[in-house]
């Protein structure tokens, strides 16, 4: 009896039905537990009369609460189907996302830039073998920038080249025909037309390339492999690199060196510091697979900005020329010779005028060299790119002084730089 008096006690004490009960159902709990001191139950039989003497819930009772669940029900559907809502979203409760402040900036500077920068398709005649109908076909493509509001957009020469119509995407999506303003392959830089509106055309905020520093973060926006909109970032790994213009090959000095992901595509794309601010034209990658190695190169904005400012106003760019055809560098190693060895000095040209000669054979087909340039203006010339380093700081009807090495003898020519002729 003792036992069974301790099993009612523990159930009653930890049943959460005894918490609330009103007083007259205490009453006939307490009659209870007296009559189990005289009677022995089973443990069966004292949970059975705990279950009678409890109160029943009223039919009114139920009756209110499967109101109030249907109705909440019916609120609740409702209330997904007007919004339109995920019905499976409706029942989760999203986490604020929490960014770092580096990321929001990164993400503020994305979203300010990317409709500054457009994509070019490069399209070229091509006729069918067959059926002799000529179609334009996509050989190319990459990336430019807004540059104005009067519709100029900037690219990387190599990505127009050769290209019998161009198209111009803007991050609207829409699409215009593009004409060429013009372009100077020597530096890789070509300047674009479009007559899109003015409210569309979201020119690109210009920077300065003259005081950046190895090691701060850049970022680079194109449409590598003909994807929409990319990001990619890095840091300055170099500063006054030098490569050589895919056109040309005259070389391109005081080249910005990132490891920011330049694939094909990005070439013409803005390279921007975390001001978002443009510092540079993705123009090249160093990679043998033709995919980013981590290093990428951009043209300076502060060699591009007067390229850019000749060909809006002018058409072209008027660099200033000696006008002659030099042997490679290579060659020149082989005679032992150090310098710049003159293959050619048309007499129309400006070295031509003024005497230089050009290399040639004799009557029995012996070679005789030409004139092999040591320095310009008391500046040593040791291979083809200081001679075009040295006429970049030169001006169009400058006077130079050329040192020559004609034989065994030194001579020094007075030359006349005149502008490079148009080209087509």
């Amino acid at each position: 009896m003792a036992a069974n008096h301790s099993l009612f006690s523990t159930f009653y004490s930890t049943s959460p039905s005894s918490q609330t009960l009103p007083s007259s159902s205490t009453k006939l709990l307490s009659i209870s537990k007296t009559i189990s001191l005289h009677r022995p139950q089973t443990h069966h039989n004292i949970i059975c009369s705990h279950q009678l003497l409890v109160p029943q819930r009223s039919p009114v009772t139920k009756f209110l609460e499967s109101c109030l669940l249907f109705s909440t029900s019916v609120a609740l559907s409702v209330s997904i189907f007007a919004t339109n809502v995920d019905p499976v979203a409706a029942f989760v409760v999203a986490t604020p996302r929490k960014l770092q402040t580096d990321e929001l900036a990164t993400v503020r500077l994305f979203q300010d830039n990317t409709p500054s920068v457009v994509y070019i398709t490069n399209l070229a005649s091509k006729q069918d073998a067959f059926t002799l109908d000529v179609l334009e076909v996509p050989q190319g493509s990459g990336s430019g920038f807004v540059w104005d509001r009067n519709g100029h957009v900037v690219t990387n020469y190599h990505v127009i080249r050769g290209a019998s119509d161009l198209r111009v995407t803007l991050a609207d999506q829409t699409t215009y025909e593009a004409k060429v303003v013009g372009f100077d392959q020597d530096k890789d830089v070509a300047v674009l037309h479009i007559d899109a509106p003015q409210e569309k055309l979201r020119p690109i905020p210009i920077g300065v390339s003259a005081d950046l520093l190895v090691g701060q973060k850049v970022f680079a926006i194109g449409n590598p492999f003909g994807l929409d909109h990319t990001l990619t970032t890095g840091v300055i790994s170099g500063l006054r690199r030098e490569i050589s213009s895919a056109a040309t090959g005259r070389p391109i000095q005081d080249v910005i060196q990132t490891d920011a992901a330049i694939n094909p595509g990005n070439s013409g794309g803005p390279l921007l510091d975390s001001s978002g601010n443009l510092i540079g034209i993705n123009t090249a990658i160093y990679s043998p697979s033709g995919a980013s190695s981590g290093v990428g190169f951009s043209i300076p904005v502060d060699t591009v900005g007067g390229i850019v400012d000749q060909l809006v106003r002018f058409g072209k760019v008027t660099r200033p020329i000696l006008g002659i055809k030099f042997a490679p560098d290579q060659s020149t190693e082989q005679l032992g010779v150090s310098g710049v060895l003159v293959l050619d000095a048309p007499p129309n040209g400006p070295a031509g005028k003024a005497g230089m000669l050009s290399t040639k054979r004799d009557n029995f087909g012996r070679l005789i060299l030409g004139d092999i340039i040591t320095s310009v203006n008391g500046k040593k010339v040791t291979n083809g790119s200081d001679l075009y380093r040295i006429l970049d700081q030169c001006k169009v009807g400058e006077t130079v002084t050329v040192e020559v090495l004609r034989g065994d003898h030194v001579q020094k020519i007075p030359v006349v730089l005149e502008p490079k002729p148009d080209e087509t």
